[in-house]
């Protein structure tokens, strides 16, 4: 969690401040993870304003004052009631598959002038820049296709670039996107969480046909210094409702 965290949070406060969070707000931050997104807005919203942390998994998140935390599916729709002056949703809509009709149901809670912004990671190709070898490159590749197309095929990576559209679709203004992509190296912070997210699905990738040698070397690329590729883009799009 402390991976994503380095590496998004950066880019989702840039695209906050942009939109001008204030003293006084009410904000929504669907599956709030370790809470750094949730706390930057309290900071922000306090002592007048609140902000409202959902997730699955609340044993990262604590309430303090202007902090409130459920433990809730969004599936089943939201834990409280709107309006909210800001909604943020982060590496959530495209583990869904009614993810369309949850981003309507977010832009119907927001208040007029209310902002909602998601941020997802995309399809864009995640190609090896260097390796200490070309059977370590195709590894890579072969890990990465598994794991997208077979393990996690219910996850849609295209969803990041179709939010611009929904939100036009669903009347919303003033919207805008924000591309940011870099490159990572072995033992850095985007090969850690790759080596965390292999971890956390080892037993499907096996079963997909990953042995567990492959398994082992691929570790130690994401260890290895030599290794260079760019990670996953990052997706971020906001826009404002209709006073």
């Amino acid at each position: 969690m402390g991976y994503l965290e380095e590496l998004l949070d950066p880019t989702t406060t840039a695209c906050l401040a942009e939109i001008g969070v204030e003293q006084g707000w009410r904000c929504l931050d669907l599956g709030a993870g370790g809470g750094s997104i949730t706390r930057w807005l309290a900071d922000r919203v306090t002592p007048t304003g609140t902000v409202v942390a959902v997730d699955l998994d609340t044993s990262h998140l604590a309430e303090r004052p202007g902090i409130e935390v459920h433990r809730h599916d969004v599936n089943d729709g939201l834990p409280v009631d709107g309006p909210f002056q800001l909604i943020h949703a982060r590496l959530l809509l495209l583990h869904l598959p009614n993810r369309a009709e949850i981003l309507q149901r977010l832009v119907d809670a927001l208040a007029p002038g209310g902002w909602l912004l998601i941020g997802e990671f995309s399809d864009r190709p995640r190609g090896v820049l260097s390796a200490p070898s070309a059977a370590d490159e195709r590894l890579y590749d072969r890990v990465q296709d598994i794991g997208h197309n077979t393990v996690a095929q219910a996850v849609s990576f295209t969803w990041a670039h179709d939010v611009h559209r929904h939100l036009s679709e669903a009347g919303m203004m003033n919207l805008h996107s924000l591309s940011h992509a870099r490159t990572t190296e072995g033992n850095t912070t985007g090969c850690l969480l790759n080596l965390n997210y292999v971890a956390q699905l080892e037993i499907q990738l096996l079963d997909a046909g990953i042995t567990r040698e492959e398994l082992a070397r691929y570790r130690d690329l994401m260890l290895d210094p030599r290794f260079r590729a760019w990670h996953y883009e990052f997706v971020c799009t906001w826009g404002q409702k209709r006073r």
